[in-house]
């Protein structure tokens, strides 16, 4: 996939639409010091806009996987363009998660990126939604940790709101023995 190229082109399509947007996943860590492996663009987007970000997705050649309410899932046919993934802002939280964001450099563009501490806030969230994810994104929660400029407070009440506190305590207290 040519991740900076997909990118470039959806992050420019999305503001001249005038869609409010920001990265998240994988790239996102890595915007934030914490660095890993992906494949795929991850966005969170204003959910009033998902009919916009549908139409901009399918113009340029994705086909929708799946669209509810709050998440869209697209992929091209073409291995080259890859695979996009939507996370719709339409509760109070998730609007506030998009309104912190703040532009960043990301593979050479500067792009708007969630908060250190609102990024760990959604791996809390899908890591309690999926399980089987929970190893992945613990892991990227712990880099964050120890690399990016972290809002402790909210952190932990995103941990306080899946009954996870333990585990971050676990988590804080493992980083400070090293």
């Amino acid at each position: 996939m040519d991740l900076r190229g997909i990118l470039i082109e959806i992050h420019l399509a999305l503001r001249d639409a005038g869609v409010d947007h920001a990265l998240i996943g994988g790239l996102a860590l890595a915007a934030h010091g914490a660095a890993r492996a992906t494949v795929d663009l991850d966005l969170l987007a204003d959910g009033g806009r998902s009919d916009d970000v549908d139409r901009i997705l399918r113009q340029r050649g994705y086909d929708c996987l799946q669209r509810t309410e709050h998440v869209a899932n697209y992929a091209s046919q073409e291995a080259a363009r890859g695979r996009v993934d939507f996370l719709f802002a339409r509760r109070e939280r998730g609007k506030a998660i998009l309104a912190r964001a703040s532009a960043r450099e990301v593979l050479g563009e500067s792009i708007r990126v969630v908060d250190a501490a609102d990024l760990i806030g959604l791996k809390v969230q899908s890591s309690s939604n999926d399980p089987s994810r929970r190893r992945r994104d613990l892991a990227d929660i712990e880099r964050l940790l120890e690399r990016a400029e972290v809002d402790l407070d909210r952190v932990r009440e995103y941990f306080r709101l899946f009954d996870r506190e333990k585990e971050l305590d676990a988590l804080l207290a493992e980083a400070r023995a090293r």
